[in-house]
């Protein structure tokens, strides 16, 4: 969900010191300021303000979650309008929550106090300035770039209109080359008239985080995972050298098996891979060609997309039956009022965006989904995965309304992906979908699959917020965000664009977190994590199957225990809640090539010979 102001999704959290993080005059001067103020404050006064914000915060939540579905779903200058101006009041609001916070900084308070208060200062992804304009202007370029991207079409060469969905499964199952280039270029079509939008949003947000103390935009989001900002971005860089070698071997042998498939001239065995030839859009997880990167005699006998189609799937089978997977672990089934207001398949007859996303609206049981569904394989892992925010958002919802969230945002996005990662042969059989359960000499493609899924994904996560945090920072500045842009994709991806791009081509605001201002590092964390919890899962399940080949369907231990770490929202640094499942506080991707191990094994013998890295 992209909300106005909500402390209740995965778009906020945790904090750091308001003073801390810049030194300048300014703010040694308002800090001075708020101490003499804060010796006139005591803890009952905290509470008093904890308590009187915590009721506001209910109904701003309320308001600007309905202007925002309501937004999403019917897209048109009034609803633009009304989200506007609902999320110009919740931001103007969580500054002024912001502020009177900073007053306690230096009053002494319990650590339940000083942890809500901490989580107030650090409550807006997209913090305004403290001028009424500033911050209606910043609200109207929000819901405009929301509502650019959701509007977004192409017309192709033959004259036929696309929406991205459509394009979309063109680019998963076309394998012209011509074809993907026109699909590719087209839906960059949106973009460049999005560029000054984002330059003026980027001044905008990093005035509204210099205006709490941090140094910029970028700093204010890596203050966000109680540790240091810059001890964060070590972190990140530390998880990805764990992951890199198998990555690295991963890419190695599909540019090689897509050279095979379209000419060394097209793609050559020296050089990152053309960027609209892995079968996804945007590049970031290239499942989709399989088919042409598939090793030989390791068909499992089965296609998830098509066993959905012989066995009557349509797009409620398809939520019905993740939600019973997690009613198999011991969880309540969903409420009535979710399948009665979600969004499941794209109207015909109006604009929406169809990004999926959960949404919790009231912070009790109006919980939704919104997709445009398609019946695929990947689609019901998707599902599985915004279900995951569901029955995350309603594990939490007894807890204060400041806590109302995951321990880190990486963990709500983790927690859906873990329990797709038990949707292995074994489950499928038990629900019926497959016959019997392939042999493990079966096992290499089925983990190529999922690598091609999930490890390619892994730099994209990363990079991303690697190209904001440096436009925030002036960095990279306005004339070289797309030059960046394909800087870091090759850095990291080994992709690379397929044509030359204009350095106004702005080709970052065709990825919907960008111009939606979501934060993505969560994306790569939970790549990280939901491997640290399937495997931890699998332990309390008593599983004896390879890491791989585990499910913990319908085991109520491994529900019991996912629960418990639910229901802590984020009332706890993330470090606890995460040794509470793992026994560690620290995050270890050795998970990951555990998992991989047999394919990585077969991937080093495929490569030998092969000239490989780009």
């Amino acid at each position: 969900m992209k909300p106005t102001f909500k402390l209740t999704t995965a778009a906020i959290l945790v904090a750091a010191s308001l003073a801390a993080c810049n030194g300048d005059s300014k703010v040694a001067t308002e800090t001075a300021a708020v101490k003499s103020v804060s010796q006139v404050l005591t803890a009952k006064d905290a509470e008093k303000f904890l308590a009187s914000t915590e009721k506001e915060l209910v109904q701003l939540n309320l308001e600007g979650s309905r202007a925002a579905w309501i937004n999403s779903n019917f897209i048109t200058e009034d609803t633009s309008s009304l989200a506007a101006a609902a999320d110009q009041k919740s931001t103007e609001a969580g500054v002024r929550f912001a502020m009177a916070a900073a007053k306690f900084d230096h009053v002494e308070v319990s650590a339940d106090q000083r942890r809500k208060l901490n989580i107030l200062k650090q409550s807006l992804v997209m913090p305004a300035p403290q001028d009424s304009v500033k911050s209606a202007e910043l609200a109207k370029i929000g819901a405009e770039l929301g509502s650019m991207y959701g509007k977004g079409s192409y017309t192709t060469k033959a004259g036929e209109t696309l929406s991205l969905g459509q394009m979309t499964a063109k680019m998963a199952s076309s394998r012209d080359y011509n074809e993907l280039l026109e699909m590719w270029q087209g839906w960059r079509t949106i973009s460049p008239d999005m560029k000054p939008l984002y330059i003026r949003q980027a001044e905008l947000g990093n005035e509204g985080a210099q205006g709490l103390g941090y140094k910029d935009l970028g700093a204010m989001w890596r203050s966000n995972y109680d540790m240091p900002a810059d001890e964060f971005a070590k972190e990140l860089d530390r998880l990805w050298g764990q992951v890199k070698p198998l990555y690295d071997d991963l890419h190695c042998y599909v540019r090689s098996e897509l050279g095979e498939t379209y000419g060394e001239d097209k793609v050559p065995q020296d050089q990152p891979i053309p960027a609209h030839l892995l079968g996804n859009m945007w590049a970031q997880s290239w499942g989709n060609i399989y088919d042409l990167v598939a090793p030989e005699n390791a068909d499992p006998g089965y296609d998830v997309t098509e066993q959905l189609a012989a066995n009557n799937y349509d797009e409620i089978k398809m939520v019905k039956g993740a939600e019973t997977f997690f009613t198999s672990l011991g969880f309540d089934a969903l409420p009535e009022t979710f399948w009665q207001r979600s969004l499941f398949t794209k109207p015909a007859d109006r604009d929406v965006v169809c990004h999926a996303s959960a949404w919790d609206l009231d912070a009790k049981d109006d919980i939704r989904i919104k997709m445009c569904i398609q019946k695929t394989g990947e689609e019901f892992s998707v599902i599985h995965h915004e279900l995951g925010h569901n029955f995350y958002q309603r594990a939490y919802q007894n807890q204060p309304v400041y806590y109302q969230n995951s321990a880190n945002d990486g963990f709500h996005e983790a927690i859906g992906d873990t329990i797709a990662l038990s949707v292995t042969p074994k489950y499928l059989k038990e629900i019926g979908l497959i016959d019997t359960i392939p042999d493990e000499s079966k096992d290499i493609g089925l983990l190529m699959k999922m690598a091609l899924e999930k490890i390619a994904f892994i730099p994209f996560g990363l990079m991303v917020d690697q190209w904001r945090w440096k436009v925030y920072s002036g960095e990279v500045t306005p004339e070289n965000y797309n030059t960046a842009w394909w800087e870091l994709r090759e850095k990291y991806q080994g992709v690379a664009a397929p044509i030359d791009r204009d350095s106004d081509a702005f080709d970052p605001g065709a990825k919907y977190h960008v111009p939606g201002g979501v934060p993505y590092s969560r994306y790569f964390l939970a790549h990280i994590q939901q491997f640290e919890f399937h495997k931890a899962l699998c332990e309390i399940s008593g599983n004896t199957d390879p890491i791989h080949r585990c499910s913990i369907y319908n085991n109520k231990d491994a529900g019991k225990a996912l629960n418990t770490v639910l229901e802590m929202g984020s009332s706890k640094p993330w470090q606890e809640a995460y040794k509470v499942l793992t026994g560690s506080e620290q995050m270890n991707a050795t998970a990951i090539t555990d998992y991989f191990a047999p394919l990585h094994t077969w991937l080093k013998e495929k490569n030998q010979g092969k000239q490989c890295g780009f």
